[in-house]
C-alpha cells in the first residue's frame, strides 16, 4: 500500500536513523527479556514484530531463542535488517494496516509504533488487523508513550548535532496529536518533516482496544513491568489477547 503520509516519508529516510543512532538497545534488550519472561512465552513460539523498524527488537528476540516475523512500510529499513535473516528470522516489507494471513504466539508493537493516522478509525483498523493474526492463548504487547506525562514535560526547541548533521526539532501539542518538527541542512539541502503522535491517554486506549474486541490483561509503566502511574511513567505498555 503506497502512501504519502508523513511516516511513509520521514521513516524511509536515512537521516532518520541518523537522528535516533543512539537509541538505547541496552533498554530494548531489557524489555525484551522482561516481557517474553512476563508472558511466559516458549522457545517454539513464533513472534511477530510489526513495526519493526530496522530490526533491533526481532534480531535481539531471535537471539534469545525465538521464532520471529519482521515488518515495516519503509523499504529502506526492511532491505537493512533483511541482512540478518536466517531460518527463523524473516522481514517483510508490511503496512500494518493490512490484516494478517499468518497466525502468532505474540504480537509486538513497540516504541511509539501506534496512533500515527488522523482518523481513528485506521487506529482501529491497526488493532483490528493484530488481534486476528493471534493465535487463540496468543498475546499482544502494546508500547506506547505516556502523553500526559510526555506533555507535561515538553520540551518545545532542541537542537542536536549528529554525525556533522544540526537538526532543529520543535515540539507542541496541536489537533490532538504531539508533534516534532525537524528541520535540517544535508547533502546541500534544506529538509523538514514532521513526526506527530496521537494523544492517546490510557482510557481512550482502553476503548480502543475493547472496540477491537482485545481483552486487556496487564498495563505497565516502564520496562521494568513496574505498575503504570498515570502522571510519573514513563511508558504505557498494553498486554492484551
Amino acid at each position: 500500500m503506497k502512501t504519502t503520509d508523513w511516516f511513509s516519508a520521514w521513516f524511509n529516510t536515512p537521516y532518520y536513523h541518523t537522528l535516533y543512532k543512539h537509541r538505547n538497545d541496552v533498554d530494548a534488550q531489557f524489555f525484551m527479556q522482561k516481557i517474553t519472561s512476563y508472558l511466559k512465552l516458549p522457545k517454539t513460539a513464533h513472534i511477530l514484530d510489526l513495526p519493526c523498524g530496522k530490526g533491533r527488537h526481532s534480531i535481539y528476540l531471535n537471539s534469545l531463542g525465538y521464532t520471529v516475523s519482521g515488518g515495516d512500510l519503509s523499504e529502506n529499513s526492511i532491505e537493512h535488517a533483511k541482512k540478518f535473516e536466517n531460518d527463523t528470522l524473516n522481514f517483510e516489507v508490511w503496512d500494518m494496516r493490512i490484516p494478517l494471513e499468518k497466525k502468532y504466539d505474540a504480537i509486538f508493537n513497540l516504541f511509539t509504533s501506534f496512533g500515527y493516522f488522523d482518523d481513528d478509525k485506521e487506529d482501529l483498523t491497526v488493532l483490528k488487523a493484530m488481534k486476528n493474526g493471534l493465535k487463540k492463548d496468543g498475546f499482544l504487547v502494546l508500547d506506547f508513550l505516556n502523553v500526559i506525562k510526555v506533555v507535561n514535560n515538553l520540551v518545545e526547541k532542541e537542537t542536536k548535532e549528529v554525525d556533522g548533521i544540526v537538526f532543529e526539532i520543535e515540539r507542541d501539542l496541536k489537533n490532538g496529536f504531539i508533534q516534532k518538527n525537524i528541520s535540517f541542512f544535508a547533502n546541500n539541502t534544506y529538509h523538514t518533516y514532521t513526526e506527530k503522535v496521537k494523544y492517546i491517554a490510557i482510557e481512550k486506549m482502553k476503548s480502543y482496544f475493547k472496540s477491537a474486541g482485545l481483552e486487556i490483561t496487564a498495563v505497565f509503566g516502564d520496562y521494568s513491568l513496574s505498575p503504570f502511574d498515570g502522571q510519573n511513567s514513563d511508558r504505557l505498555i498494553l498486554v492484551a489477547k
